[in-house]
């Protein structure tokens, strides 16, 4: 029921034997239904023939799933260095997403989807005050305006007033969205933090169809953390 980052050794190879403790498992913890290489397999009663049969040819099709399995690590290898490189810079923001405000998505998702506890509108800060007082934060700090910082937060703020209503918000949210947010406002003048942290969440995905040199995105992706510290 939720989504969580997981380190490699919490992965297991697709190999027989892995494929049969698998199988153990699911049958231990009772569950009925096994679905494996786009089928689901209807387990009997224990000892069964058909059982075994069955989990048998479920092992040979997650097998041969191997052998594709292979076939694409053969193409991933041919992929450039660079294009690798690139991807693996793509999750370091959400690499390094500080815990605090990992917990405070889950609570924002708690309150709206199983409460019905919406926030009030509008926000103080809004997402435009909060992106303005980053970079008041830094000319205090650097004792100039970057050009690349005010680029950011200005880049951040077009992005979340066309993401907002696109991808930012859960169901319950639409009404309020459409009762607030009428002729020339811009959300991020209305929304806050909770609604700017879901833009954060999403930005690897954005980024990622974004045609940026690999340094270039690298810079980015730190000065993305810096606004989250």
């Amino acid at each position: 029921s939720w989504d969580e980052w997981v380190a490699s050794d919490r992965l297991l190879k697709l190999t027989e034997e892995n494929v049969r403790k698998q199988l153990e498992l699911k049958n231990q913890s009772g569950d009925k239904t096994v679905r494996t290489g786009g089928r689901s397999a209807q387990h009997n009663p224990k000892g069964s023939n058909v059982d075994a049969k069955a989990d048998k040819e479920d092992t040979k099709g997650l097998v041969k799933g191997k052998k594709r399995k292979n076939q694409l690590g053969v193409e991933v290898a041919m992929i450039p260095k660079h294009e690798k490189e690139r991807r693996s810079s793509e999750s370091l923001l959400m690499s390094q997403f500080p815990v605090t405000l990992k917990k405070q998505l889950v609570d924002d998702w708690e309150f709206v989807t199983q409460l019905g506890k919406l926030v009030k509108l509008p926000r103080s800060p809004t997402v435009d005050g909060i992106l303005t007082k980053y970079l008041e934060y830094r000319v205090k700090k650097d004792n100039k305006i970057s050009d690349s910082c005010a680029e950011v937060t200005k880049g951040l703020r077009c992005y979340f007033d066309k993401a907002l209503p696109a991808m930012l918000l859960y169901k319950k949210e639409q009404k309020q969205y459409k009762e607030e947010i009428k002729g020339d406002v811009s959300p991020s003048t209305v929304y806050g933090a909770e609604h700017l942290l879901r833009l954060f969440v999403k930005l690897p995905e954005l980024l990622s169809s974004v045609n940026m040199e690999e340094d270039a995105l690298n810079k980015l992706q730190q000065k993305l953390l810096d606004i989250l510290k």
